[in-house]
């Protein structure tokens, strides 16, 4: 009697325990997302991203700036400044080693600097769907213009790699000779058209987007907002006009 009662018990082969529904013992277990996937998935880490990556490419822009104004003193010092790049952190490293780290940090802040800036726009177009009766004008020309800044950036990036690096569309370019070349792209008037007009929208970029990382971060409270504006306003002044400063001075004979 025992025996049969054991028996009667056990579940059939290819059916379900007692007790346990067959969708919910046929379901695959799912595990909970990682955080690093929870930030990327949520506005406030999407903005995060954009904020740092902006960061990363604001201290590369001043070191590029830094590096650039050697221009003024001579060919000479210019060329062995470009020479410096690509032996930096020898022997240690081989020939142009760190000059290729900097630049995939650099491609993928300015990847995920874009990837995010899009999503974000996308979101906040689906969030309102329908645009306002009558636009509000409070908002700084920068600001309004954030977006067609970036593209406009990302199209002189493009233009700025094939002129200056690779040699492509530079006609009169000699390898190796970064003073020649840079004297050579602003002695054309469309490689001044196109840098100058690059570096004003650049400035007016880093005017909110500075501002607007800082935001993010959580640095501009109360007490700090209007010195940190006041920074925000002067650095993205200074690298204009830093970056500006050559291609006037390839025009007026200052370099040559």
């Amino acid at each position: 009697m025992a025996l049969t009662t054991k028996s009667a018990s056990k579940p059939t082969a290819g059916k379900p325990a007692a007790g346990k529904p067959a969708a919910e013992s046929a379901r695959p277990r799912r595990y909970p997302p990682s955080l690093p996937a929870l930030l990327w998935h949520s506005t406030v880490g999407k903005k995060t991203v954009l904020a740092v990556s902006g960061l990363i490419m604001l201290a590369y822009l001043v070191a590029h700036l830094v590096g650039n104004l050697k221009i003024f003193f001579g060919a000479e010092e210019f060329n062995d400044y470009g020479h410096w790049l690509r032996t930096l952190g020898g022997p240690v490293l081989h020939y142009e080693w760190a000059l290729w780290l900097i630049r995939v940090v650099l491609v993928a802040a300015v990847v995920l600097h874009g990837v995010t800036a899009y999503q974000l726009s996308r979101r906040d177009i689906a969030a309102r769907p329908v645009a306002y009766v009558h636009k509000r004008r409070r908002t700084s020309y920068a600001t309004r213009t954030m977006r067609w800044g970036g593209v406009i950036l990302g199209l002189f990036v493009v233009w700025h790699v094939l002129d200056l690096t690779t040699l492509t569309v530079n006609e009169n370019a000699q390898s190796g000779h970064p003073y020649e070349n840079t004297v050579a792209t602003f002695s054309t008037w469309y490689g001044n058209v196109i840098y100058i007009t690059a570096m004003l929208a650049l400035g007016l970029h880093l005017r909110h987007g500075f501002w607007s990382a800082v935001q993010t971060l959580g640095a501009a409270g109360p007490a700090r907002a209007r010195a940190l504006k006041a920074v925000t306003d002067t650095s993205a002044l200074l690298l204009t006009c830093g970056f500006i400063s050559i291609p006037v001075a390839v025009m007026t004979g200052v370099v040559n």
